[in-house]
């Protein structure tokens, strides 16, 4: 069955909303905690490895968030992919419709959270005498289509996979905790062993956070990092779509 896009971006649109619903009910601060959340950690961060550890990178408030509300966006996506399906077996069930498009619109709801964060990179960039650059108008939306294109190859294949896997939610929060210290967050990739850094080239979570902490801190684009981002983004397009179609007509049976 074939859908036309209107159609499409309704549904993504009805269901999204339908997701920030369901967090958001009866919470007073909303979205906000969206943003409290990767502050915190940002505060613990810079507490052991600034003041305890003394870590010298300068401006470190402005590196951690740079790096930790991409990352958040990423991590939040894939653990919330793994239950898209499951939250929604009713609708599933009852009605035909493009599946595809839940754990979309899940990691589109990230994506505004995300978004939501620009304005705190911002005040921090003045507080540290820095400012934004006009490459963000330009440079936001190709890392940022980059990095949905990715999360949502493997949200669609986490979720498919879930589905009748059910202990993979345990191996992906310890991938997802392995994947944080393995991805130049905490720490700049000039402090990596130069016999390790090939690991920054082949993982392309380390070139999404390299790639948002240049922009935001220094107003540059790697051109080349961003086609490599782009690449393990299709990989993982094809790979999560071919899992998908694979195990769709299943979905009934199991839920």
């Amino acid at each position: 069955m074939k859908y036309n896009f209107g159609y499409l971006i309704d549904l993504i649109t009805v269901i999204t909303e339908k997701e920030l619903k369901v967090r958001y009910k009866s919470s007073f601060l909303g979205y906000l905690w969206s943003i409290a959340n990767p502050l915190l950690f940002a505060m613990i961060y810079y507490f052991i490895f600034k003041l305890v550890m003394r870590v010298q990178i300068p401006n470190y408030t402005v590196f951690l968030i740079t790096g930790l509300f991409p990352w958040q966006w990423f991590a939040s996506s894939a653990n919330n992919s793994l239950f898209s399906f499951i939250a929604n077996a009713q609708i599933i069930k009852k009605t035909v419709f493009p599946r595809s498009v839940i754990p979309f619109s899940n990691v589109l709801m990230e994506f505004l959270h995300f978004l939501c964060t620009i304005p705190v990179i911002i005040v921090f960039l003045y507080i540290y005498d820095m400012s934004p650059s006009i490459s963000w108008l330009w440079g936001i939306p190709l890392i940022g289509f980059g990095q949905m294109m990715l999360t949502y190859g493997l949200a669609l294949m986490l979720s498919t996979l879930n589905l009748f896997f059910r202990d993979l939610e345990r191996f992906v929060s310890l991938g997802i905790m392995l994947m944080f210290y393995c991805t130049p967050i905490l720490y700049s990739v000039d402090l990596i062993p130069e016999a390790y850094r090939w690991i920054i080239g082949t993982n392309p979570l380390s070139l999404m956070i390299v790639s948002w902490r240049d922009l935001f801190m220094h107003g540059t684009i790697n051109y080349i990092t961003l086609s490599h981002i782009y690449l393990s983004a299709i990989i993982m397009m094809v790979l999560g779509v071919w899992v998908f179609n694979k195990l769709k007509f299943r979905f009934a049976e199991i839920l």
